[in-house]
């Protein structure tokens, strides 16, 4: 079976082609720049060549579209026609409390997900606008939707409430719903393959950094806790996410600066995090070229506040599970950041944490152990790969229809 996956944002579109009979992928890029100027599209094919296609991209479904050509190409592409792609496989941002799994997309599924548009506007949306390119494209293709939010979605009352009059949680479905939760299950599940050790058996700390950044507490292989909440703002401190604040603060900042709604979202969503503490950017390279290098104070803060709030989070799972036997770090900055993993492990022996400074430096984007043999609780890194859940929920549920 082959499945297309598509994990649409509000102006990139990524791409993966998999083979799951031999769990391969054929081809895999991004669509840059979707609705803007100077739009692309870069390819990776099997044999890691890499091309990539300049040219107006108007919207999702042209980009869509232009994707389709190109792995259908006889020059780049792996396939000869759309009919060998048997399903596509979505990801959707936030399922709210009806959707605990994966789930094929019919018009009623299609139509509660646009209802949940609320709770995610920032992805919902761009997420819906490659379902609806792909009707139209390849009507009558079977399409699954995968949820950030259903591994959260075991979470229990006291942990995803929050201390608001009951009313509104009834009124408004507001409560802690979690992201990531894709990326959680993949490397919760991976790192136990790793390890040889039964996932029901183990409290694992999940810590997924990227530009935004999440931590889950998984006992016996179910998320009972997560640092982000109603939208992605909450929690860890991200690229341009506040992460945890006062409420009150931004009743004071709107006050203040006479400012709205929809600026104080600006404000929280995109000026803030590492971008505002820092000044200098929210890439964590550039933060700790200009902290480590230039030995900038505002860079050095960031990092002390970034890594001090993950380690926080450690602590309150820890607690929460009762103990923990494992922690995984992943994502781009999780996976590529030994100087992040070293200064949230240190000082954590008390926990049973005790970290290989030879075995964690320099390591990237690779899986590894990076504890130290003694270590009471084994520290890994584990490269994500939501696209491979997305791609095994959608030929599950697929296979299913055919029998």
């Amino acid at each position: 079976m082959k499945i297309l996956v598509l994990n649409c944002g509000s102006s990139s579109i990524k791409f993966q082609l998999f083979n799951m009979e031999k769990k391969e992928i054929m081809t895999k890029g991004v669509a840059e720049k979707v609705g803007m100027k100077g739009s692309f599209i870069k390819l990776e094919k099997s044999n890691g060549e890499k091309v990539r296609f300049e040219g107006e991209i108007l919207d999702h479904q042209i980009g869509i579209e232009y994707i389709l050509g190109v792995i259908t190409s006889k020059k780049h592409g792996c396939i000869n026609n759309l009919d060998e792609i048997d399903a596509v496989g979505h990801r959707v941002v936030n399922g709210g409390e009806k959707f605990n799994s994966s789930v094929l997309i019919t018009d009623e599924v299609q139509a509660a997900v646009e209802k949940y548009i609320d709770l995610a506007p920032l992805h919902n949306p761009a997420n819906l606008k490659g379902v609806y390119a792909i009707k139209l494209l390849m009507p009558g293709k079977p399409q699954v939707g995968v949820f950030d939010t259903a591994f959260h979605q075991s979470l229990p009352p006291k942990a995803f409430m929050y201390a608001i009059p009951y009313s509104l949680y009834k009124k408004y479905g507001i409560r802690k719903y979690g992201y990531h939760g894709t990326s959680h299950f993949y490397i919760s599940k991976r790192a136990c393959e790793i390890l040889n050790v039964d996932i029901n058996k183990q409290r694992i700390i999940t810590v997924h950094l990227g530009n935004g950044a999440s931590m889950a507490a998984v006992k016996y292989g179910e998320s009972i806790d997560t640092s982000m909440g109603f939208t992605p703002v909450e929690g860890l401190i991200m690229g341009t996410r506040a992460g945890d604040l006062d409420i009150g603060i931004l009743t004071y900042i709107m006050d203040k600066e006479e400012i709205g709604i929809s600026q104080i979202g600006t404000l929280v969503n995109k000026q803030s995090g590492m971008l505002g503490i820092t000044g200098i950017s929210s890439d964590m390279r550039e933060i700790e070229d200009a902290a480590f290098k230039d030995k900038n104070e505002r860079a050095l803060l960031g990092l002390e506040m970034y890594h001090y709030r993950i380690k926080k989070y450690l602590g309150a799972y820890a607690a929460a599970m009762g103990g923990v036997d494992i922690v995984v770090f992943a994502g781009g900055i999780g996976e590529n950041g030994p100087e992040t993993r070293e200064d949230v492990c240190k000082e954590m022996e008390f926990l049973g944490i005790e970290i290989d400074l030879k075995k964690n430096n320099g390591l990237r984007s690779k899986e590894a152990i990076i504890s130290t043999e003694n270590s009471k609780v084994k520290v890994m890194v584990v490269p994500t790969n939501e696209e491979l859940v997305i791609a095994e929920d959608t030929e599950k549920i697929v296979s299913q229809l055919k029998k």
